[in-house]
């Protein structure tokens, strides 16, 4: 019973740690882009075992997650000590998520949603899809989302194919960063260039 409580006490910190990704600082800046991409938009269909640490304020945590993209859906399944704490359906119109009870609001499933297509979508799919005032661009091996010219998030690659290795993304507004590895469990080859 006394490993049971020391389970829940950690899955409530690392929780509440999480939340801090997504929470606005008191002088809030414009809210987030907002990015929704079609599923199709990727170009290939994935299935990935992802392994997040999340930096912010000096504290480092970590969840695991499943992630599984097909023309038609995205689907995430977010683990924190075994147990399910977020789990997302994007079926290019409707968000459907759902969360553990104890996991704070300010960690939004449009949050997650749009970190990952940010990382992993084809550059000429989000710069379509960028409203007014936005940019995303690409050097090598770095990807650079600015809004008014002002860098917003940077998105560091290990490899040129974005799920075939290790991100590091730094969001510069909410000043976190997350750090995703991914072992991909199946990749079919893309429908067009990226």
């Amino acid at each position: 019973m006394q490993l049971g409580r020391l389970a829940y006490y950690c899955l409530a910190m690392l929780l509440a740690a999480l939340a801090g990704c997504a929470a606005m600082p008191s002088a809030a800046p414009p809210a987030r882009l907002g990015l929704q991409l079609a599923p199709a938009t990727l170009g290939t269909s994935i299935s990935l075992q992802q392994h997040l640490t999340v930096e912010r304020n000096g504290r480092t945590d970590q969840l695991d997650a499943a992630l599984e993209i097909d023309p038609q859906q995205f689907n995430m399944v977010g683990l924190a000590f075994g147990q399910r704490v977020l789990t997302l359906h994007y079926d290019g119109v409707t968000l459907q998520s759902w969360r553990h009870p104890m996991l704070p609001s300010q960690l939004r499933a449009e949050d997650v949603l749009e970190d990952t297509q940010l990382a992993l979508w084809p550059l000429a799919a989000i710069q379509q899809a960028l409203p007014a005032g936005w940019q995303i661009q690409q050097q090598g091996l770095r990807r650079t989302l600015s809004r008014q010219g002002e860098p917003v998030m940077q998105i560091d690659y290990s490899k040129d194919l974005p799920w075939g290795g290790k991100i590091k993304l730094a969001n510069l507004r909410y000043h976190y960063h997350l750090t995703i590895e991914s072992v991909s469990d199946d990749v079919t080859e893309p429908t067009s260039a990226p």
